[in-house]
């Protein structure tokens, strides 16, 4: 057994399944949420009011006067407003009777027409359903019939020994009284589990605002010692994601209710104040609760009101703010806040209403947002991350990569001009083209590309580089600068080491080298003939640069760099292994005879070499200009 596969064993099998470990996660979720939904309430509850805890400590009072104190503010504001709302509601409930006429009245106006053709397809369906529903059965009838005559009975004297039998006595079920106990017993059945939820709630939000610093450590201790870095950044970044979250909701939400009442008040609907924090408090619930906040109002002002109008500016005005703050601001703060897509955000309440019910609806997005933190920071469930989070945008040389995999050659320049904006040529032709090229090889060797799609993947490559030949960047490319190109540059000659895609790159380079002001030209590998080594023997000042692609890239670039020092041995050569990590040094000293000036792994490096080569050639030229003016 190898070291991989004893390593794997060690993890254990949840460790290398993900899937299986999340599945085992969901059962635990769904089978302990008795204990689970209170907890997750307090951790929410402790993310809100763990800033004022820290703000009170710092006006020098004592953890637990602190937590107290927050506790009962906390707990004042929400039983007061309850309090209210709850009174107030009930008035409404009992008004309501007062307007039975003009409820009538609406119900009646929403009935079918008298007349029309509504009116009269509604008919028409009516009395086919009553001659359906009134048929008889002949043939039933007409054997019944004939057993009546063969028999020698009639219904009339069937009636009468019917009626001659005796009647049955009627049986009532007499309930005997409830005792005081039992009354008091199904009267407080259906509260008596809110209230133990809530008790729960409560007791362990006190100690988690008690104990914090004490469960930090316990979770830190759960991860280890070597990840307490990785623990203590995520969380950190769960802390900050839910308390952004968190006031962001609240914010929100008052400023909807407002924004309602004060629409309300101008409509001349009673209450309005009522209706305006009834739908601030609801929308704490996401999307049942405002449907059930809007539709009440609705049916509110249809109660109240004796014309449609109120009522219709009442939807109206609930639809422009819902439509408002769902599409643009919410997708906007949240997201931004809590790094939750949109179909995330649906997606997960439905999960969690599922498996807790209306308590897991409330909470689905900070736990959504500690699911996003895990997935981040655990390589294993990386894919929550993936799947949950904002940032689901592929990198630009993934982008460009996969359109022109799809042979959308028109959406792949588009990517590489939107990329172009405010950078240069060099940081498109290594950032982006490059890697989609060594991507492109790969997946060619890997046998996972046919020859049509790289072919095509190449041509387009091709193409795009023609097409920049003639651009130039607003800004100058860094490698070569107008102020810093040396005023002697030597020739360069650029030299693929196999196949068509170090060709491109080889273009590519030679093209950047042309804007920086050499003269150059591109030979392929086949084209370097003796006579023309020869010739390059005779101009050592001339550079010769090996491009080569991975995957292959080190063993064709060392077959042909050790051909070409064995004829010109006084020229520089530089070998681009494009994209290859590694220390530089020890890549060349891997080369032997064969030893290359330098190696390369970005057009960035090679243009800077080169540039370091005019350099050393100009300071040669000045001091043998120096030596000829001494001797002179």
């Amino acid at each position: 057994m190898n070291s991989a596969s004893l390593t794997r064993s060690r993890r254990g099998l949840l460790t290398n399944e993900p899937l299986i470990l999340l599945a085992l996660v969901l059962v635990g979720l769904y089978f302990a949420r008795e204990v689970l939904i209170p907890l997750a309430m307090a951790l929410t509850l402790n993310f809100l009011l763990t800033p004022a805890v820290i703000l009170f400590e710092r006006l020098r009072l004592r953890r637990v006067s602190a937590v107290v104190l927050v506790v009962f503010m906390a707990s004042a504001v929400v039983g007061g407003v309850g309090f209210i709302v709850t009174r107030q509601l009930i008035g409404i409930v009992n008004d309501l009777p007062n307007y039975r006429d003009n409820i009538h009245d609406k119900i009646a106006a929403l009935h079918a027409p008298a007349s029309g053709p509504l009116s009269q397809t509604m008919t028409s369906i009516e009395e086919i359903g009553e001659t359906f529903s009134s048929e008889e059965n002949p043939a039933g009838e007409a054997q019944t019939s004939s057993n009546l005559v063969h028999g020698g009975r009639t219904r009339e004297q069937t009636r009468q020994k019917t009626e001659a039998r005796p009647q049955p006595t009627p049986v009532v079920v007499v309930t005997p009284a409830e005792s005081r106990q039992q009354y008091l017993k199904e009267l407080l059945r259906p509260v008596m589990k809110p209230l133990a939820t809530l008790g729960m709630v409560l007791i362990f939000t006190i100690y988690m605002l008690l104990k914090r610093e004490d469960l930090r450590n316990r979770l830190l201790l759960l991860a280890g010692v070597g990840r307490l870095n990785l623990m203590t950044q995520a969380l950190n970044d769960a802390a900050e994601r839910i308390s952004r979250y968190l006031v962001m909701n609240v914010l929100v939400n008052a400023s909807y209710g407002v924004i309602f009442a004060i629409g309300l008040y101008l409509l001349h609907v009673p209450n309005a104040t009522l209706w305006g924090a009834l739908l601030a408090i609801l929308r704490m619930v996401p999307y049942v609760g405002t449907m059930i906040a809007g539709v009440a109002t609705i049916g509110f002002t249809l109660a109240v009101f004796n014309t449609w109008w109120t009522p219709l500016w009442v939807f109206l005005l609930f639809a422009v703010l819902e439509i408002a703050v769902s599409n643009f601001v919410e997708p906007h703060l949240y997201g931004s806040h809590t790094g939750i897509s949109a179909l995330a955000l649906v997606t997960m309440a439905i999960v969690w209403t599922l498996l807790w019910g209306w308590p897991g609806l409330i909470v689905s997005t900070p736990l959504t947002v500690c699911l996003i933190v895990f997935g981040r920071y655990v390589p294993q469930m990386s894919f929550l991350h993936i799947l949950l989070g904002e940032e689901a945008e592929l990198a630009p040389q993934a982008h460009f990569y996969e359109r022109l995999l799809a042979m959308d050659q028109t959406e792949a320049h588009n990517i590489a001009d939107r990329f172009l904006e405010g950078r240069g040529l060099v940081d498109l032709y290594d950032e982006v083209v490059m890697p989609a090229l060594i991507m492109t090889e790969q997946d060619r060797h890997k046998g996972v590309l046919d020859e049509v799609r790289s072919s095509y993947l190449f041509q387009s490559a091709m193409e795009l580089v023609a097409e920049l030949a003639d651009y130039r960047s607003p800004a100058a490319e860094p490698a070569c600068s107008p102020n810093e190109v040396p005023a002697r540059t030597n020739p360069v000659i650029c030299v693929p080491a196999s196949d068509q895609a170090d060709e491109i790159v080889a273009t590519m380079l030679a093209q950047l080298l042309e804007h920086c002001g050499h003269k150059t030209m591109m030979l392929p590998s086949a084209a370097l003939s003796s006579e023309i080594l020869s010739r390059l023997a005779e101009e050592p000042g001339t550079i010769l640069c090996i491009s080569a692609v991975p995957p292959f890239a080190f063993a064709h670039a060392r077959s042909l760099a050790l051909r070409l020092r064995q004829s010109v041995s006084e020229n520089h050569i530089i070998v681009g292994l494009w994209n290859t990590p590694g220390d530089k040094d020890m890549l060349r000293e891997r080369f032997g005879q064969s030893r290359p000036y330098t190696v390369v792994a970005t057009l960035h490096e090679a243009l800077a070499q080169v540039k370091e080569c005019d350099q050393q050639a100009a300071r040669a030229i000045g001091r043998a200009s120096a030596l000829e003016a001494a001797r002179n």
